[in-house]
C-alpha cells in the first residue's frame, strides 16, 4: 500500500518599488594630499569607483600611496555626480 501525498504553496513576496534618484555626490578637492589621504576622501565621500595615474607619464605603479602626492583630478572639485562615476586621481613621488 503506497501513501500519496499532494501539498500545493504559494508565496508571495512583495518588494518596496523605489522611486528615489541614485545618489549624487559633490566630488571632494584632494588637490596636494598625498595619494593615501586622496582615495581616503573620496571613499568618505561615497566614491569608490578611483582609477591612479602616474602625471608624470612614465607609467609607474603606485606602490606606497603615501610616497605619492596629488597633482590632478577627473572629475573636477566640486562637481556632482553619480555614486558609480569613475574619478581618476593623477600623482606624482612626492
Amino acid at each position: 500500500m503506497t501513501a500519496t501525498a499532494t501539498q500545493s504553496a504559494t508565496a508571495t513576496v512583495s518588494a518596496p518599488v523605489s522611486t528615489a534618484q541614485p545618489a549624487t555626490i559633490k566630488v571632494p578637492d584632494v588637490s596636494g594630499m598625498n595619494h593615501q589621504d586622496a582615495q581616503d576622501a573620496m571613499q568618505a565621500a561615497g566614491l569608490y569607483n578611483l582609477r591612479e595615474v602616474d602625471s608624470s607619464g612614465k607609467k609607474r605603479m603606485m606602490i606606497i600611496d603615501r610616497n605619492w602626492c596629488q597633482t590632478g583630478q577627473d572629475p573636477k572639485p566640486g562637481t556632482v555626480v553619480s555614486a558609480g562615476t569613475v574619478v581618476t586621481l593623477y600623482a606624482d613621488k612626492c
